[in-house]
């Protein structure tokens, strides 16, 4: 299997000196997303967690519903005669008598690790997916969480990333409860690719919809990262970087750009 981290050789520059390092890095490889015996996605990723990236990105993109339309993930062996690279290609089988209309998406599912939405054919076809996924209606009295939580998720988030801490090249999505304990975290040299990890492995243990108060990303919170935390349920997103809901959550500051009303 693919390695997410790996060591190479690298010359050091300090000052005017240089000396042969082995450095640690982290992997980004290509992620072929089959749907039966259809190819739905090429996506660059970190090795690790590929059967949740395949479900959390076609429950986020609204292909699956639940996890009780999957058959099976497995490993890609055979294409058209060839053997594939083994680990590189995930198939998703379906239950007997689970339909997706493809078709109907109007979208090219090819995307790279830095931006997913990249791969949508035009803005129309985004604001015809966005209607067709059917969006859940978040509750209005969700339970609140402190702003003192918020401040402690930056280190919280860091300390629990084993790859970045060894490589500083990931991005990480972390699950937290509405006292700040985590629950689940995943990393990736793509943010959204983070993020379906860790939908995929909450949707595969039959947690979807989330209704859990918060995910933490490193990253800035992009139009397709609120799309996803909105399509698996969860009320509060936050991030290190730009905002669109929580935003610049550092230093213990942050700025709340919409849903003031979950933070006490």
């Amino acid at each position: 299997m693919n390695r997410p981290i790996l060591t190479v050789p690298v010359q050091k520059v300090e000052g005017d000196s240089s000396e042969p390092f082995q450095d640690l890095l982290a992997v980004e490889e290509p992620l072929e997303i089959r749907l039966g015996d259809k190819s739905i996605s090429i996506t660059m990723r970190t090795p690790g967690h590929d059967f949740g990236l395949a479900a959390g990105f076609l429950f986020s993109e609204g292909i699956l519903r639940a996890a009780a339309q999957i058959r099976e993930i497995r490993w890609s062996h055979i294409a058209n005669g060839n053997p594939r690279q083994l680990g590189n290609s995930v198939t998703v089988e379906l239950n007997s008598g689970v339909e997706v209309d493809l078709d109907r998406l109007k979208r090219h599912f090819y995307t790279i690790s830095s931006c997913g939405v990249c791969g949508k054919a035009s803005i129309e076809a985004v604001q015809m997916q966005m209607q067709m996924q059917g969006c859940p209606v978040l509750p209005r009295n969700s339970q609140l969480v402190e702003s003192g939580v918020v401040h402690t998720l930056p280190d919280a988030l860091r300390r629990a990333q084993p790859v970045f801490e060894r490589t500083g090249g990931l991005h990480a999505t972390a699950l937290f409860s509405r006292d700040g304990a985590l629950q689940l975290l995943r990393e990736d040299v793509g943010r959204h690719n983070a993020v379906d990890k860790l939908i995929g492995a909450e949707m595969l243990a039959g947690h979807t919809p989330l209704g859990n108060p918060l995910i933490f990303v490193s990253s800035r919170a992009s139009f397709e990262l609120v799309q996803k935390a909105l399509m698996a349920g969860i009320p509060i997103l936050a991030a290190v970087g730009a905002p669109t809901l929580l935003g610049f959550v550092r230093d213990s500051r942050f700025n709340i750009y919409s849903g003031a009303s979950r933070i006490q």
